[in-house]
């Protein structure tokens, strides 16, 4: 397994293959809510590669002046998950944010998935959730050293 930066026009199909296997099929996302206004020319995203196949990835938003940001759509396809893939997924996407020189990280997670988060290092606030009409969403944060 190998986790790379997102630069090859390949690499962004295998983002869109992951995330509307694990997301649009798996969990019933509409396409359109899926794929939103995050998703431009200029979107960073990680994609691990098993091999040659892709089978998960993130996308990271900078947010501004702040030195935070975000790991947005987190998906690992459900035969690679429990297996490590998603903890190479995030550690790639951490290292990333804090080359761009982020200090505060920011994932908003399903609720049944905090514990992996939690495990990483992130603190959910339970104070701040939403509901995305799909699944409960919980607010987790992470300060980068």
């Amino acid at each position: 397994m190998k986790a790379v930066r997102v630069t090859e026009h390949w690499q962004l199909a295998g983002v869109h293959y992951v995330r509307t296997q694990a997301m649009v099929k798996g969990f019933g996302i509409p396409l359109d809510k899926e794929f939103d206004e995050g998703d431009t020319g200029k979107s960073l995203y990680v994609l691990v590669l098993d091999d040659i196949y892709p089978v998960a990835t993130c996308r990271l938003h900078l947010l501004g002046e702040s030195k935070e940001g975000k790991i947005e759509r987190v998906c690992v396809l459900e035969e690679y998950r429990e297996k490590g893939v998603g903890r190479l997924l995030i550690e790639a996407a951490e290292g990333w944010l804090l080359e761009c020189g982020i200090k505060k990280i920011c994932i908003t997670s399903r609720d049944e998935a905090v514990g992996f988060y939690e495990a990483l290092g992130y603190k959910a606030d339970y104070g701040k959730t939403l509901d995305s009409g799909v699944f409960p969403i919980v607010y987790t944060e992470k300060i980068l050293n």
